[in-house]
């Protein structure tokens, strides 16, 4: 009899606490962590995960803080102020910075601005920024009001992975296996099943993992930081999202392909070398008619969005060139860059002012011209160049991060990030 009421005692006290936990802590601590998961480390990942930490590691996702991505960082000083100051505001809405939802996600979990506080700030989108992510609800809010990087997820203090440890059926069997389901893996130590656990010496922290295919192998992943955004005067920025609508390839196909066995964290994009390689078939032809060659040059995207896409900034130009036996230039579409002298030439996505006149990203007031390759577009551009001393017809596709007054301005930027990347060249002998 009393052991009976000692026992009910026990239960009730032991969800009492339970539930005075829940009311202290509403977004909970995982078991046998100190700490809420979204500032945990990627270092403490890497303890197990090490390719996809070193492919992690390599990727903008780790290098998108205005303490590590230079372009960024330029950005961010001029419309907030120091990325290590604490309390810092968005300068023309006086709010905590909207940018952090994308570039510094667990800062913005905190809703601190002093992004060298915790590793898993300075991360910026670390292991924990996106496998936290529970929910996508999409970036319209109310009263047209979008819904930017976080605020478009709901949030859970558990890890979501794109299938979790289906672990029910395997302790099932075990309850009538003699050797008490010794036969499955757990000789390793796994922190998202068995708790905390030890592995070389370190002690690595529960971190249960949750199924989440409906999130993880999907747009909605992506979309909340990738599809639009808008500066203050409602001009549309960064609009991937619009751009891929009605496309039946999700993200990470490309994104994220699988090699030997695995889903590549590089998540390679605009930064991406190969990517950008991948991203246009380029081809040229040449035709000599009379004292004129009739040259055709073919750009086909072969992606599901705008080419480039991502911030306004990014654009794409074509130079084409002849030249005779001794390797000299006898014509050119542009001196320079093709911008002034053969617009055609220049795809971008442009901002203008109340004027009509380019303007920057912050300021923008209207949309300029957007002359890039619209998804899975193919454009042809004719030139007619003469023929007399021609041996030689070549053409070449840069990538530039940033638009050439850009380039001009910010000066301090390192000239391998802003220089004009090749990524497609044809020629045709004569």
């Amino acid at each position: 009899m009393e052991a009976a009421f000692a026992s009910r005692t026990y239960r009730v006290l032991s969800y009492t606490f339970s539930l005075l936990v829940l009311l202290i802590n509403p977004l909970g601590v995982s078991a046998g962590t100190e700490k809420p998961v979204h500032q945990i480390s990627s270092e403490v990942c890497q303890n197990c995960h090490k390719e996809i930490y070193k492919q992690w590691k390599g990727s903008m996702h780790a290098q998108s803080t205005a303490l590590k991505d230079p372009i960024h960082g330029t950005f961010y000083k001029k419309v907030v102020g120091s990325p290590i100051e604490e309390g810092v505001k968005h300068k023309a809405s006086g709010k905590y910075p909207i940018c952090l939802q994308c570039h510094a996600p667990n800062a913005a979990v905190d809703k601190t601005t002093k992004l060298d506080a915790k590793p898993a700030y300075s991360e910026g989108v670390n292991c924990v920024a996106c496998h936290t992510l529970s929910k996508f609800k999409g970036t319209s809010g109310k009263n047209g009001k979008l819904l930017l990087g976080l605020k478009a997820y709901e949030r859970k203090n558990e890890l979501q992975g794109p299938q979790g440890f289906n672990q029910g059926l395997a302790k099932l069997v075990a309850a009538d296996d003699m050797f008490g389901g010794a036969g499955s893996d757990d000789s390793k130590p796994n922190p998202h099943t068995q708790g905390e656990v030890e592995l070389d010496g370190k002690k690595i922290p529960a971190l249960p993992m949750a199924g989440n295919p409906g999130l993880m192998k999907t747009n909605a992943a992506c979309m909340g930081c990738h599809d639009k955004r808008n500066n203050p005067h409602g001009v549309p920025l960064c609009q991937t999202g619009n751009e891929y609508a009605g496309s039946n390839v999700n993200c990470q196909s490309c994104h994220m392909p699988i090699a030997g066995g695995m889903a590549d964290h590089g998540m390679g994009g605009g930064h991406n070398h190969a990517m950008l390689k991948r991203s246009v078939v380029f081809t040229l032809d040449a035709v000599k008619e009379g004292d004129n060659l009739n040259a055709t040059v073919k750009l086909k995207n072969m992606q599901p969005h705008s080419l480039p896409t991502g911030a306004p900034f990014r654009n794409i130009y074509l130079k084409l060139s002849a030249y005779d036996a001794q390797g000299n230039v006898v014509w050119q579409n542009a001196e320079g860059h093709p911008a002034k002298d053969d617009s055609k030439a220049y795809f971008a996505y442009l901002l203008a002012n109340d004027k009509g006149d380019p303007a920057m990203p912050p300021t923008a007031t209207q949309l300029g011209a957007d002359t890039r390759l619209k998804p899975y577009e193919e454009r042809i551009l004719s030139y007619n160049i003469p023929a007399k001393g021609t041996v030689l017809v070549r053409g070449e596709l840069f990538y530039n991060l940033l638009w050439p007054v850009l380039v001009n301005k910010f000066k301090h930027l390192p000239e391998d990030l802003v220089a004009p990347e090749s990524i497609a060249v044809a020629e045709v002998n004569l």
